[in-house]
């Protein structure tokens, strides 16, 4: 950036979400300070950088490389010669998510007929004539289908993670806290409801509670269930932005030459190929996670931390000795300053050869501040940190829970959580090639946007790594009728090689039934023990229940083990692998998937 940052003044008025009132009653100085302060290092540093290009797409493109990432290719092209798998896919979205696609669709279908392909073009009303009486029935699950006018729609309740009585939607006046947010249904279909009847008192409806009580983090799903989940997230994140008029488009880096060792200017993916090497199953950079052990030993008590800068030119020494004898074992940790470590995390940060909100989906942060309501903006943020690569999502969620533990000694380093975010917004979001222009930075209104979302992000983030229940709900709808499919496919099988069919379902029933009593769930650990415990479900049974009676009567196994060292696990049935959360309620989980099974195991580091 060749241009001067002027600081600005004068506060223009908003006209934005409630979130960012308190802007007003606080100083940008820090803002516009670290701008000052990453102009003078990028100047220092600038020859060594590389810069991504953004190819700007074709027309039809951006949706062609939607429904990729959907996992809907088979809609269209060469694959679209059997689209059976995204026709289960499709029967469990919700009327909003389903409209996205179709829209994406007729647009991927319009382009490829004017270039002429070879290939088939799918006729859109042939592929969703398909759903259209799917939305009425049942779910396999046995919970309702989430649609347009559906009583369900017309709620918030409980979120799994604290829980409060439900209220009708509104738009905010106040800050929306975590137990505001309903993860029961979905957040696109939540926003149609709120303009369709946003003023209307609507009583709450029953059999909410129980839906309420399983709650998923990300990372307790196994990889092919997590894979679903960001399909649907995709899907969903779209389907909310158009139905509160936001332009959302992804970005499509064209690849370029980036540095293949080091530690700055290097992809995340090959830092953390090297350092596993030394350190395997290391899912966060290393020299990542020294820079902020050594701002943490020189204590989060200091005050102005991250916002005082280390001196320029000892930052770039320090960067070529980093470089030179970091993974030797031999560079002296001792000589670098508290200041001067924080002004290194932020540099590895801001040259990251991507931005560490991806290529794909920066301008979709960046988009979030335009969104009408706390609430909406927190939904949307949710499923963007579903949507990042893995490993981007780890080392965010290690700098955020960093950056919170500085806030949590505020009253002595003087750094609030805006303060805080003030400072890293812009080396998150704005200094990078692919961020915003400098005329764009010097925008109050804009500054203030951006900084509010480095707010949310570090506030909220314990919520933002929830997988919302409507999405699993719709990955177990699919896993269902995938099963279906598959035991229908079997039984002909057998059929055909002559098995008795009537012999086959017998086996087949009492394989589920395994001798277990209705009611009743066999839990085993077989990497723990030999032995296999029943348990009578009841109303208050949690899953940290079942985990302490089974220990205790392992009295060899717990001896052996320390609290949280093990979990209880969901496998099978409408889901591939869940680890439990402790509060989740046995009973009513085993209603949405009797034919599951317990395993008590380790966590997967």
């Amino acid at each position: 950036m060749n241009q001067e940052v002027t600081k600005v003044t004068e506060r223009p008025p908003f006209g934005r979400s409630s979130s960012q009132d308190s802007l007003d009653e606080l100083s940008m100085e820090a803002y516009w300070t670290e701008l000052e302060n990453i102009k003078k290092s990028h100047e220092n540093r600038q020859d060594d950088q590389e810069v991504v290009v953004v190819k700007e797409p074709d027309e039809g493109e951006l949706e062609e490389e939607w429904l990729k990432e959907a996992g809907l290719s088979n809609l269209f092209g060469e694959t679209a010669g059997d689209p059976q798998e995204s026709m289960v896919f499709l029967s469990t979205l919700t009327r909003t998510q389903a409209a996205a696609v179709q829209k994406r669709v007729e647009t991927v279908s319009q382009t490829l007929r004017k270039k002429n392909k070879q290939y088939q073009v799918p006729d859109v009303r042939d592929i969703f004539a398909q759903q259209t009486g799917s939305k009425e029935k049942e779910a396999p699950d046995g919970t309702e289908s989430q649609s347009v006018g559906t009583d369900e729609n017309k709620y918030q309740g409980k979120d799994g993670v604290g829980g409060k009585e439900l209220t009708p939607l509104v738009p905010e006046e106040a800050p929306a806290s975590e137990t505001d947010i309903n993860l029961e249904v979905s957040f696109a279909e939540q926003a149609v409801s709120q303009k369709e009847s946003s003023r209307e008192k609507i009583q709450r409806s029953k059999g909410d509670d129980a839906a309420l009580l399983v709650r998923s983090t990300i990372g307790d799903l196994a990889p092919q269930d997590m894979k679903k989940v960001c399909h649907l997230a995709l899907i969903e994140l779209t389907a909310l932005y158009d139905v509160l008029g936001i332009e959302l488009k992804q970005q499509k880096a064209v690849k370029i030459k980036t540095k293949d060792s080091g530690l700055f200017c290097v992809p995340l993916t090959v830092l953390l190929e090297q350092d596993q090497k030394k350190v395997p199953g290391t899912r966060i950079p290393l020299i990542f996670q020294k820079l902020i052990s050594r701002i943490e030993e020189g204590g989060l008590e200091t005050e102005g931390l991250l916002r005082i800068p280390g001196a320029a030119v000892r930052i770039k020494n320090l960067c070529q000795e980093l470089e030179a004898k970091f993974y030797e074992g031999t560079f002296n940790w001792e000589s670098v300053k508290q200041h001067d470590a924080a002004s290194l995390l932020k540099l590895f940060i801001r040259e990251l050869p991507q931005p560490l909100l991806s290529v794909e989906y920066l301008k979709a942060f960046q988009a979030v501040q335009n969104l009408p309501t706390r609430k909406q903006q927190l939904q949307a943020l949710n499923l963007l940190v579903i949507l990042l690569p893995e490993a981007n999502r780890d080392t965010l969620k290690a700098l955020l829970e960093f950056l919170q533990r500085v806030v949590d000694n505020k009253e002595k380093n003087k750094m609030t959580v805006m303060n805080v975010a003030m400072v890293m917004a812009p080396n998150l979001f704005m200094y990078h090639s692919l961020g915003l222009k400098a005329g764009e930075q010097r925008e109050f209104v804009m500054a203030a946007g951006i900084a509010n979302i480095m707010h949310l992000l570090i506030k909220y983030q314990k919520f933002l790594w929830t997988i919302p229940k409507f999405i699993v709900n719709q990955v177990r709808k699919q896993n269902t009728e995938n099963h279906r499919k598959d035991k229908k496919a079997m039984k002909k099988l057998l059929k055909k090689m002559a098995y008795d069919r009537e012999k086959y379902e017998k086996q087949d029933k009492s394989a589920n039934d395994a001798d277990v009593p209705q009611g009743v769930i066999r839990v085993q650990a077989p990497h723990l023990s030999k032995v296999s415990m029943a348990i009578q479900l009841t109303e208050e049974l949690k899953a940290s229940d079942v985990l302490a009676r089974f220990l205790s009567q392992e009295s060899g196994v717990a001896q052996t083990l320390k609290n949280g060292e093990v979990f209880l696990y969901e496998i099978g049935g409408n889901i591939g692998e869940r680890c439990l959360d402790d509060d989740t309620y046995m009973k009513d989980l085993y209603q949405l998937n009797p034919n599951a099974e317990w395993v008590i195991k380790s966590k997967p580091s």
